[in-house]
């Protein structure tokens, strides 16, 4: 006996799987400067901390000179008896350490690095390494040794996978509500992932014509990786109770219109032409049976081939 339910629908789109905006970051020198050696190569898992790239740079060799002075004089100035230096030369003893300071940290040395320049004496100035400022993956690391890089200029790009981000692409002529926080359904080589719409773009792509709505994903298990193609199905609610039956429960009748097998008598049946609504899932939304009739949802097709073996139209014509 069918009744008027709240049905839950699905709309495909194709998506992508990208990298999470919001945990990863482009590794990158803050001065121009010449790859030296890599450590971490496409791919690889790296922890916080862990160095990722070695480079020379001018700039830098002239700031960790001017550290190792500017951290000598205000050694030696903190160790004057008070009153043998003024106060103004003290403060600026300490005012150009600090500075010296501030600007290798600004080019991206650690502050273990920098302490190793008054430590060691004999280190290669101009040579530092940027290590990993957050654990990941390496999704790109796109330059070779001996090569010059700018300011800026990236290097690596650095992601944590366990949250991933999809980017579908659903077509404008679809009037769809996607509110952060719609549910979702991502499929990709026969397993599936919930998601959440966390962003939906307000212009249309120019290159592909359509609209982008971005996902949030769970990726525990590190099986989705940046790159990929996945099919998205948003899952919507119906807004008002609507009639549906199983798809196996609709038949063509002789001229092309959908039926159902309605029970007008116990054990009789007749085909009723409808009119289908939205997809819902298994279920297709049926317009033109009232609630409460008895329709055939299982063995639709074993109905019409019984009605025809007694010689009777099953499509009622």
């Amino acid at each position: 006996m069918l009744t008027p339910k709240i049905f839950a629908r699905r709309v495909y789109a194709p998506g992508e799987i990208k990298a999470n905006g919001y945990t990863s970051y482009i590794v990158s020198p803050r001065t121009e400067s010449v790859v030296i050696s890599r450590h971490a190569t496409l791919g690889e898992h790296v922890e916080k901390d862990q160095p990722l790239v070695t480079l020379f740079s001018e700039s830098v060799a002239a700031a960790q000179a001017n550290y190792r002075v500017t951290y000598s004089e205000w050694q030696r100035a903190k160790k004057l008896t008070k009153g043998t230096l003024s106060e103004s030369l003290l403060l600026k003893s300490e005012t150009d350490y600090i500075a010296a300071f501030s600007r290798l940290t600004a080019f991206g040395l650690t502050k273990n690095a920098i302490e190793d320049i008054v430590k060691n004496n004999s280190s290669t100035l101009g040579e530092y390494t940027l290590v990993a400022q957050r654990g990941g993956a390496v999704l790109s690391d796109d330059f070779s040794q001996g090569q010059r890089v700018t300011p800026g200029e990236q290097i690596m790009i650095l992601a944590n996978e366990e949250s991933l981000w999809v980017e579908a692409r659903v077509s404008p002529n679809k009037k769809l509500n996607l509110p952060a926080g719609t549910r979702a359904e991502i499929e990709f080589a026969g397993q599936t992932y919930h998601a959440l719409v966390i962003q939906e773009a307000h212009t249309i792509d120019p290159t592909t014509r359509t609209r982008i709505v971005r996902l949030s994903v769970e990726n525990k298990d590190d099986s989705l990786h940046s790159g990929m193609f996945v099919d998205v199905n948003f899952q919507f609610d119906t807004q008002a109770a609507v009639i549906a039956v199983p798809e196996t429960a609709l038949m063509r009748g002789a001229d092309g219109d959908w039926t159902v097998f309605v029970e007008d008598h116990p054990g009789e049946f007749e085909a009723v032409e409808v009119e289908l609504g939205q997809p819902l899932g298994n279920y297709r939304q049926i317009i033109g049976i009232a609630a409460n009739t008895r329709v055939v949802t299982q063995g639709a097709f074993f109905v019409a081939s019984e009605i025809a073996k007694s010689g009777f139209d099953p499509h009622g014509h």
